[in-house]
């Protein structure tokens, strides 16, 4: 069963974050995306970019319609989420709660309800 799981952030916890510890996140996350990437359970890892950079489309009248975003009013936003291929429930649940900051930030689960094969 594929399983994505997304941690939230925003623009003040990133910039309250030192510095000078930025390295050591970033080594531990790749240790993390290294070790689940080799067992097969990590498909994709992916980190977003600054809520300020989403932008909404529409189609109005057949034609696209973009404006800024995000959609939600809200100070949280998606960071990065992780495609997770597991057995079951639970190993999903222990790799998402094996993440860099699961003791200090949630990390959401959500199963994959429905899939599309995107090489055929």
């Amino acid at each position: 069963m594929k399983y994505v799981a997304m941690i939230y952030g925003n623009q003040a916890k990133w910039d309250s974050f030192p510095a000078e510890e930025w390295p050591k996140a970033i080594a531990k996350q790749e240790a993390f995306n290294k070790k689940y990437r080799e067992s097969g359970e990590l498909l994709g890892a992916y980190g977003l970019a600054d809520a300020a950079n989403a932008q909404l489309v529409r189609r109005e009248d057949g034609v696209p319609a973009v404006t800024d975003g995000p959609y939600l009013e809200t100070k949280e936003y998606i960071a990065s989420f992780y495609l997770l291929d597991c057995d079951s429930l639970e190993r999903a649940q222990a790799i998402a709660a094996d993440m860099p900051f699961a003791d200090v930030e949630p990390v959401e689960l959500w199963p994959v309800l429905h899939e599309s094969a995107a090489d055929v």
